[in-house]
């Protein structure tokens, strides 16, 4: 058997990445972590840049490239469909000399084993290059190409936000900002954003996050100065909200629930270090990025591999003062950090994530002691997710009431409060805060 040939530039990795997620289904944060450790280092970014750009704009590129290809490649072709897509992005979207990225894209066919495909790449994207007004009148006409979302997801945001879901799906589309969350366990706010200025990192503070920062231009996480040894951590400025909405004081048990990646858990920690925090997730392996974060942080909490809902499993039989859901959901309100979810999510899943989040709701709920706060978030703009799913918990437990939070974190609504992408420049968040009343 030949030995297979090791991809070393960024267009033909970027596509078989690419490939991998449209064809299987796989994580693009998975894939991308493992193909860019394989990459020479100034190829890293180009390829980043792509895989993400393509699978962002990926309905509006697959309707261009549908008239370009003379009929659809095979399924062991799929490198080569991303291959283009990616020569399509890097026309429309990026400000590279056409014909360097013309002519690096066709050679990528070489290097994916393919060079008999040169001819086809090449007539495809001169092809566009020629007539791209045209090509693109005839793409943009209606909203799943316009929009760049699946019309299942388009529907929903229609029928939840009829007034705002062109506004929700713009969001989603642009490239995400970056916000650090400082470790004030070690320096102050201020102290931390002077560090930034004098190593040429310039950012802002945020008003409604007492621990945030707001990066001018992102960057490296590895030219933060104290990075490794935890000054900062990366979390975007409205999941920085659920630690004060969680009214954090000492001598308090905590119960994060679904805590991986950990960006919460942390945060609670830096709050009031002293606490006994107990961090849940199903997935072993996502538990170790907690343990990492922890660990970086110079941060402890006790970590057990459960489901939570399963409480038998992993309970102890000693109350909360509080808990956090931080529920599994569609992710809708965090589409322009993953914008895979586009691709792997399916309108059937939200049935099953709404039983998910009640059946936590329900079995976590008694876990409380009485008058702890139990707080639920999602980054959802789904409203099954989110206020119909608190407002029918609220009708089932008349022991339950919710908190009314000042300030409030985001727009008041019938139950909860809901933060649509982009605004003040931060992803989708839904926040609710419930006291667990004397019966």
């Amino acid at each position: 058997m030949a030995k297979r040939k090791v991809i070393t530039t960024a267009r033909p990795a970027a596509a078989k990445v690419i490939g991998d997620v449209l064809r299987n289904h796989r994580s693009l944060n998975g894939i991308l972590r493992t193909t860019l450790l394989s990459l020479p280092e100034n190829e890293r970014g180009l390829c980043q840049l792509l895989c993400y750009g393509v699978i962002r704009w990926h309905p509006q590129l697959q309707s261009i490239a549908d008239q370009l290809l003379p009929k659809p490649l095979k399924n062991k072709d799929s490198d080569l469909h991303a291959l283009l897509l990616c020569g399509l992005y890097q026309l429309r979207a990026m400000r590279l000399p056409e014909h360097a990225a013309l002519s690096e894209t066709v050679n990528g066919c070489i290097a994916l084993g393919k060079p008999w495909a040169k001819g086809l790449i090449n007539a495809s994207l001169r092809n566009y290059q020629r007539n791209q007004s045209s090509i693109d009148n005839k793409a943009l006409d209606n909203d799943v190409a316009t929009y760049a979302h699946p019309s299942w997801l388009i529907h929903q945001v229609k029928q939840d936000w009829p007034e705002k879901w062109q506004q929700i799906l713009e969001a989603n589309n642009v490239q995400p900002p970056m916000f650090l969350r400082v470790n004030q366990q070690q320096q102050s706010r201020q102290e931390y954003l002077n560090q930034l200025a004098q190593n040429n990192l310039p950012a802002s503070t945020v008003d409604f996050s007492p621990e945030a920062l707001l990066l001018d231009t992102p960057c490296d996480v590895y030219l933060l100065p104290g990075f490794r040894t935890g000054a900062a951590s990366i979390q975007d400025a409205a999941a920085q909200q659920v630690a004060s909405i969680l009214k954090i004081e000492p001598q308090q048990r905590i119960l994060d629930a679904c805590a991986a990646p950990g960006g919460k858990t942390c945060h609670i920690l830096e709050t009031e270090p002293s606490n006994e925090v107990i961090a849940l997730d199903i997935d072993p392996e996502r538990l170790t990025q907690i343990k990492q974060n922890i660990d970086r942080l110079g941060l402890h909490a006790t970590l057990k591999a459960a489901d939570a809902g399963d409480t038998d499993s992993w309970w102890d039989g000693k109350k909360f003062d509080r808990i956090l859901i931080d529920a599994p959901c569609s992710g809708s309100g965090v589409i322009r950090r993953h914008p895979d979810i586009k691709i792997l999510r399916r309108p059937s899943d939200i049935e099953s994530l709404v039983n998910k989040q009640q059946q936590l709701l329900e079995k976590l709920w008694p876990l409380l002691k009485t008058n702890g706060l139990l707080v639920y978030t999602t980054c959802s703009v789904i409203q099954l997710e989110n206020e119909h799913q608190i407002m029918d918990f609220l009708t089932k437990h008349t022991e339950a009431e919710e908190l009314h939070l000042s300030p409030a974190p985001a727009s008041r609504r019938i139950a909860g409060y809901q933060r649509l992408p982009g605004d003040n420049t931060l992803d989708g968040f839904y926040y609710a805060c419930l006291r667990h009343r004397q019966a």
